[in-house]
């Protein structure tokens, strides 16, 4: 059954081009997450204040669509990318496109405006967003058992604040 499924996709994606795959956590779940290859995963984490959208992408270049399906985003989002590098980091609101990359050389991050690379960010302005490597030997005060590193930010409360419909995330993997 799951070979008829993957050749039907396979046959799908030839005639029609690219395909989106949606993945929802349950019939309750808060968001349904559409993602532009089937090789990317986003994973859903809620507490009781946060929300952590966990990404995984076996190709290191992709996108996801984050579409809330209750009235209001959550206090905090967070977003995890497991990649090697950080060539290029995009989240958007429809409006407002934030862009950052990470220094495969000293580490350092960027952050800017879709369009406005000359001009970048600051810790004071409303889009801030700090980004923290994840080393392989932490996880959030613990060992981490998967031995991998990952990209940490949390998105800024000016970029949800008007409570978009839904969130795109673009990601591009120095190390693709």
């Amino acid at each position: 059954m799951l070979h008829c499924s993957a050749i039907r996709v396979f046959v799908l994606t030839l005639l029609l081009g690219p395909v989106s795959f949606v993945f929802t956590q349950d019939a309750d779940s808060p968001f349904t997450i559409t993602t532009k290859r089937a090789g990317d995963q986003v994973k859903v984490e809620v507490e009781t204040e946060k929300t952590y959208f966990v990404v995984r992408s076996s190709t290191g270049i992709g996108q996801a669509i984050i579409e809330r399906n209750g009235t209001n985003w959550p206090k905090t989002v967070l977003v995890r990318l497991h990649l090697k590098g950080l060539e290029n980091f995009r989240v958007s609101n429809g409006e407002d496109c934030l862009v950052a990359t990470v220094s495969n050389q000293d580490g350092r991050a960027s952050l800017w405006m879709d369009g406005e690379e000359t001009s970048l960010l600051d810790s004071q302005h409303p889009y801030w967003m700090k980004i923290r490597v994840v080393e392989k030997e932490e996880s959030l005060g613990q060992p981490n058992p998967r031995g991998d590193a990952w990209f940490q930010m949390q998105l800024p409360k000016a970029l949800l604040e008007d409570d978009p419909k839904s969130i795109e995330l673009k990601w591009i993997d120095f190390y693709r």
